[in-house]
């Protein structure tokens, strides 16, 4: 049977590299946010919760997603100190698999994507006490405009909303093969090591 293995598609230096490659050619495929990730976190007891998130930022070492840090996925991720997550391509028959330890990132860079948000998306930010229960959805909206009337234009960042970096120490790349003879190549490391080790899998 004649293989279908296409090295290229695998190539890269590190694989924040292949990362990045990926994503680019998703972003000119998928219909809807090609940078949507399926984030899991297990809460004090072990349970896993997982939920689709926007992966916002990938930086030369880590990647970087932004939610309230009163949710359930922020305390879970910071008491654990450890997620993974999981990007599906349906149009590209491609997956990554990432795994990896958190920290707070509630700095500049958070400032700077929060600014850049649209005024409505600042707003909510303020107005959501996120995964607490809500009674009626018309209590959210009476707070939405609430904060709306506050705040006019200059809406600041709330102290309870930033980033969360992921340090990837695992990283998983997955294309769609014929017969289910797919290819996978997992990248690993140590915490705080720099150097990546890189390996084939059975599919």
């Amino acid at each position: 049977m004649e293989s279908k293995f296409d090295q290229k598609l695998f190539a890269g230096k590190d694989p924040l590299t292949i990362f990045r490659r990926w994503l680019e050619e998703a972003r000119k495929t998928e219909i809807n946010d090609p940078d949507a990730i399926a984030l899991a976190t297990v809460d004090e007891e072990g349970l896993p919760n997982v939920r689709m998130v926007l992966l916002r930022i990938i930086e030369e070492d880590g990647f970087v997603f932004f939610t309230n840090y009163g949710s359930k996925k922020a305390e879970e991720a910071f008491h654990s100190d450890k997620v993974a997550f999981n990007l599906h391509w349906k149009s590209l028959r491609r997956q990554i698999r990432v795994r990896g330890y958190v920290e707070k990132e509630n700095g500049m860079i958070a400032d700077k994507y929060f600014s850049d948000r649209q005024m409505g998306s600042k707003i909510a930010a303020w107005a959501s006490k996120q995964s607490q229960t809500l009674l009626n959805r018309e209590k959210l909206i009476e707070r939405w405009q609430r904060y709306q009337n506050e705040f006019k234009e200059n809406v600041r960042r709330p102290d309870f909303w930033g980033g969360i970096r992921i340090k990837p120490i695992q990283i998983e790349f997955w294309a769609d093969g014929q017969y289910r003879l797919h290819d996978r190549f997992v990248w690993e490391r140590q915490v705080g090591e720099k150097v990546w080790t890189v390996r084939r899998l059975f599919p």
